[in-house]
């Protein structure tokens, strides 16, 4: 198996996790990274597993939900509010189930996996997707094991 991998920076946007009982609960931002493993069995005619020039949609998708967005969880109680402040050009609002570092990196990976399916016509796949938040902190969703052969 060969892997490479793509960085993706500089996307600064906002984000609570309403359930925390401590800071967290409050709206807080960082400039969120994401790094993506690529993996395939055969390399393309250039000798890569994916020609990272031809992530102009994938970085687009980054940039429509993390670039100076508001995340919020589908069930926080202060949605209504939020989505108030938007209607009222306060921000832009992104609404995923689980908006921390964990459910950002598996959000990017539903999105990803099946775009580089089609793209490459299922030789390569999406082995993981790293979401930082800092220096400090980051979460990785790993791909569920493929069936041999596939």
């Amino acid at each position: 198996m060969y892997r490479s991998s793509k960085t993706f920076r500089g996307y600064p946007c906002a984000h609570r996790k309403w359930r925390h009982e401590g800071h967290c609960s409050l709206l807080h931002g960082y400039s969120r990274s994401f790094e993506v493993w690529f993996a395939c069995e055969e390399r393309d005619r250039n000798g890569f597993v994916m020609d990272f020039g031809d992530l102009k949609e994938p970085r687009r998708w980054l940039e429509d939900h993390f670039d100076h967005t508001v995340l919020v969880d589908a069930d926080d109680p202060l949605l209504e509010q939020l989505r108030s402040l938007e209607a009222a050009g306060g921000c832009r609002l992104v609404v995923f189930e689980d908006v921390g570092t964990e459910g950002s990196a598996r959000e990017f990976y539903d999105y990803l996996e099946p775009w580089v399916q089609q793209r490459t016509q299922g030789r390569v796949w999406v082995h993981s997707v790293e979401c930082r938040e800092n220096e400090k902190n980051s979460s990785i969703f790993l791909a569920p094991p493929r069936p041999a052969g596939a």
